[in-house]
Formats: C-alpha cells, structure tokens, sequence
C-alpha cells in the first residue's frame, strides 16, 4: 500500500457534505484498505465559517474554495455545494488543475455536462457523479458500465423522494395535496419552497442525466419536457384505482420505434398496480430500464438524504482515487449516436380523461366523433349522472396509445363542445 495519502477538497459541508467527512474519518482504515492508499481530507470550502462542524478541524475550513481547489496538492474534489455557480466554474479550474471531480450536482450535470466532459477530457481527469440521481441507489455506474454492451430502449422512474411521498400518502390515506405536501414538510422530506420537487423541475434534471447515458446522445435540460403534479386531486386517484392504478410522478426517457430518436419526459402518469413501480412507496426511489439483451432491471432504494447520497459521493471517490493510483480514468462521455430528441407531441402515449358533461342523449356520440376526427382511438368509456342527481353527468375516457399532439388536439376540441361543461381532469397512462 502507498503511505503518501490522497487529499481530498471537500466543496460544501452541509447535510451531504458533513456526512461524507463524518465517513471518511471513521472508515479511513478500510477506505484506504479498499483504495490501496490512505485519504486525507485536505480542507473543506463553506460558506459560514463560522458555523460548529463536529468531527471537523477548524483548521481545515476556508471561505475560498477557488484557493483550495488550487492549491497543488489536492487531488480530487468532492463538490457538493449545488447549483450552477460556482460550481461550474470551481470543478473547471479542477481539471486544469489536474484534479478529478466527484459531484452530486444534478442541475449543472443536465445543464451543460457536455462542456464539463470535455474539460475533464481535455485534462485527462475523472467526472463522477453517482450522487446526481436516485441518491445511494447504484443507477449511474450500472448505465454506463454494466450495461455499456447492451442497447437500452426505456428508462422509466421514480427519482424524487418528496413527490413520492405526497402521491403515495394521497392514496393510501385519501389526503388533498396540501395536506399530503404540508406532512411531507413537517417529516423534513420537502423544502420551505417545495417548487423544484413538486412542478418536476428535479426529477427533469435527472431525466436528461439518464437519458444522455442510456442513449449515448446529449440530452440537455430544456430537451425534457416537464409537467408538476400540483394538480393532481383525490378525484385522480378515485379514478385511477377503479382502473387498477395508482398515479405516480414519473421521469420516462425512451428510444422510439425506428430508434432514430429519443425523449424524455417528466410528469404524473397512472400506472397499473402490478407494475413493479407501482408498489415504491414513502420517500423511495426506484428506476425500471428495459435493455434489449438484459431486459428489465429495476434499481430500488432510498434517493435522497445525508447518508444514502453520501454513499454514492464515497463509491465515486473510492473510484477515482484507484483510478489515480493507477493512472487511468473511468468511462467519460459517450454521446456518438447523436440522436434528436423528439418534443413531447410526437410521443406515442395514452390518456385517462374525465370531462363533465350535459347529462342528456347524444352526448357520447359527439365526444366519440371528436376524438374519431383527430384520429385517437378509444379503450374504454364510463358515463355516470351526478349523485345529486344534476343535470350534469361525468364521462370518463381512456383512449388507445396515440401521438400526444392528438391527443392534446382532441382535448382541445372537446373543450369546445357545448354539451362539455368542463375537463375535470386529463393524465397519461403509462406502464402497460
């Protein structure tokens, strides 16, 4: 074993941050056993100085992490700060530095990975980043290695811990979403400022990091199409368990029929209750791939949280620090199929939609003319008068895999129609 120790920067020591320094101080034995030299945590970059950090010497604390990342000696950086600047910015002057990079940093891997691959490349260093999606569940290095030699056509999930379990307590205790989204708060699963969980802006980031390496082709944030689960109501799961369903916020990411294109996609969708997503339950996440040689594959486990994300930073660091005993590098970027990504109205996908009606004859024939003239087939249809017994009725259709534009198209015209009090609701199906 080397006795010269490997340092290590450490760019941020908050809930994630702390935890990595808290293991890599008491496994430094088996850390260096597993690694073949020992790691030494060189300095840590924070933003509060001042700020008690158990386990961690105040001399090791700095304010200037550009400093730190230049100083000589490191030899890789664990950036886990977040966000686009400065950490962009920080782990590009890493690379010039000769330094490898490990980084859970979702937003700016989906934002401009391509430039932060070609950086590392350029200066022959490591790009790792476990931590970015699905927290301590192994999803990323499995994608880019284990399956490197297959050819991956679906890539389907659950990759937010807070959504999940907002949906999730919506169907098994019958909460509104305020009230679902107000426990996940007071358990400290959801932020003050839940936006970036609940309207899919997270679970978009992951989706362009998942569908970039499955596919081998550059997927960038804006590629994704996104849509919040905000709307989602008590109605919505009402419906979808006289269906056999239950409703989940899903990031899909799927190669097309011909192959010569790729999307991905986030937003609420049915599922059926025998899929195996449907039974992911709390704040859990798990991610279903489907490759043509190893078929399906689902990756389960806790997704966020202190200790479960720092397990994926060490994994990483355990990597990139082997990789620098031996002078080599791990697997960088692979986008040589160059494939398009496809906007969200070419996407094959079906519809569960629930339209008040007039409660009065003919009513079925001319919904059923308006999705016959834009081309969407109908699965099934339920119509049922008001308890009250109103004169308006509620009208339930699930239509036949169909091109979302249509079906966007369909839903539109219905809107128009006179007999058509209202949409009450419109969600994909997906699963089947």
């Amino acid at each position: 074993m080397r006795t010269r120790p490997l340092k290590v920067a450490l760019l941020g020591c908050g809930v994630v941050g702390s935890e990595v320094a808290r293991i890599m101080t008491t496994h430094a034995a088996d850390l260096a056993a597993r690694i073949g030299a020992p790691v030494e945590l060189a300095g840590v970059a924070v933003r509060r100085p001042d700020k008690v950090r158990e386990g961690i010497a105040p001399e090791l604390i700095t304010t200037d992490a550009t400093a730190l990342v230049k100083r000589g000696d490191i030899d890789v950086v664990v950036e886990v700060i977040g966000g686009v600047e400065p950490a962009r910015s920080l782990i590009t002057t890493a690379f010039e530095h000769g330094v490898s990079v490990v980084s859970a940093n979702k937003a700016l891997l989906a934002q401009d990975g391509a430039s932060l691959y070609a950086a590392a490349e350029r200066h022959g260093q490591d790009l790792y980043y476990e931590a970015a999606v699905a927290g301590a569940i192994p999803l990323i290095r499995p994608l880019r290695e284990s399956l490197a030699g297959d050819k991956i056509n679906r890539v389907m999930g659950i990759v937010n811990g807070t959504t999940n379990f907002i949906l999730d307590k919506m169907d098994t205790s019958g909460a509104g979403y305020s009230e679902a989204l107000d426990e996940a708060t007071a358990l400290g699963y959801a932020e003050a400022d839940p936006t970036a969980d609940v309207e899919g802006f997270d679970a978009a980031a992951k989706a362009a990091i998942l569908a970039g390496i499955a596919f081998h082709t550059r997927v960038r944030l804006d590629d994704v199409y996104r849509e919040g689960m905000t709307e989602v109501t008590a109605a919505d799961f009402a419906s979808a368990k006289r269906m056999g369903c239950t409703i989940k916020l899903l990031a899909i990411c799927e190669r097309s029929a011909d192959g010569a294109s790729v999307t991905a996609r986030v937003h609420p969708a049915m599922i059926p209750l025998s899929h195996p997503l449907a039974s992911v339950r709390e704040a859990y996440n798990a991610v279903f791939v489907e490759a043509e040689a190893a078929g399906r594959l689902m990756f389960y486990g806790p997704g966020a949280g202190g200790s479960p994300t720092a397990s994926a930073v060490l994994g990483d660091l355990v990597a990139v620090c082997r990789n620098k005993l031996n002078e080599a590098n791990g697997p960088g970027e692979s986008a040589y199929t160059q494939l398009p990504v496809s906007p969200m109205g070419e996407v094959v996908t079906r519809y569960h939609i629930s339209l008040d009606v007039a409660d009065k004859p003919g009513v079925l024939a001319q919904v059923a003319t308006v999705f016959a003239e834009h081309g969407v087939s109908i699965d099934t249809v339920r119509q049922q008068g008001r308890p009250d017994g109103g004169i308006e009725a509620s009208l339930v259709v699930v239509t036949h895999r169909a091109p979302d534009a249509a079906l966007s198209g369909t839903v539109e015209a219905l809107r128009q129609l006179d007999t058509v009090r209202g949409v009450a609701s419109i969600m994909r199906v997906e699963g089947e």
